[in-house]
């Protein structure tokens, strides 16, 4: 099976095109494919497959085998393949995927996605709240945090700290996770505010842990720090792996720009 590895801003992901082949027999070996040691190592797995209401869909697989709505850096780095290997030659596409339709335009290295817009409404995150999640407390064991919550095709949940750095994410960040506020878990950002133009950011991804990036978190974050009056609706998300540039426009839809890389080619056995 030939397989592209690709990756945006540190997040990194495997890709394969699917057209002709079972696509979810190949999703079940997500967890084998993504490994580490054993496998070709991702974050996630992307798959191609034919659409009928727009140009391709993607696939989402975590690392853990799970399957999921929707990835910022996956969506860039699948527009990104779709024109470098020529599958087509336009660079305005629409994407099917589980969050909906996507819109990702590639422009030579940067590709810009519009995400739609965000999803405030708990039930609908979901989470096991009514109305705005909007700087409420959260105990979790010997801390109390003021968590913001919504969606950007996939839940989300916010934590502002002083030091992103220092802070004990992988203690907490699954805790959070997996806390039964979340019916399906939940991706964890904590964000220390630079100024009210730039945010620093961390992540706790469900089903993959600690990673260098994430794109809907980066939106997230983003909306999360515009709602609780901290910074601008465009801000520079400074992330491990690199920088995002994301706006939240006065249409609601969020637009999310960055770059996209491929790392190598490969075949693989399955």
């Amino acid at each position: 099976m030939e397989f592209t590895k690709m990756h945006g801003i540190g997040n990194d992901f495997v890709l394969i095109d699917c057209r002709d082949f079972d696509a979810m027999d190949i999703g079940k070996k997500a967890k084998k494919l993504c490994d580490r040691r054993y496998g070709i190592g991702a974050d996630q797995l992307l798959l191609l497959l034919d659409s009928s209401i727009a140009d391709y869909r993607m696939l989402i697989f975590n690392a853990d085998g799970g399957e999921v709505e929707m990835c910022g850096n996956g969506i860039r780095c699948f527009a990104k393949y779709l024109v470098t290997k020529d599958i087509t030659s336009n660079t305005d596409l629409s994407i099917e995927t589980q969050a909906g339709i996507i819109q990702p335009r590639v422009r030579e290295d940067m590709v810009e996605v519009n995400m739609g817009s965000p999803i405030l409404e708990g039930k609908d995150i979901p989470v096991r709240l009514d109305g705005r999640i909007l700087s409420k407390p959260l105990k979790i064991e010997d801390r109390t945090f003021d968590i913001t919550c919504l969606s950007v095709g996939n839940p989300h949940c916010v934590i502002f700290v002083d030091d992103v750095e220092k802070f004990p994410l992988t203690t907490y960040g699954p805790l959070i996770e997996k806390n039964e506020l979340f019916p399906k878990r939940i991706n964890v950002e904590f964000v220390e505010v630079i100024n009210d133009r730039e945010i620093k950011m961390r992540v706790w991804e469900r089903g993959s842990g600690e990673t260098l990036a994430c794109g809907t978190g980066a939106c997230a974050s983003a909306v999360a720090s515009v709602l609780n009056e901290k910074t601008h609706r465009r801000v520079t998300v400074h992330l491990a792996g690199g920088d995002l540039d994301i706006l939240w426009g006065e249409d609601d839809d969020l637009y999310m720009t960055g770059a996209a890389e491929e790392v190598f080619e490969g075949v693989i056995d399955l």
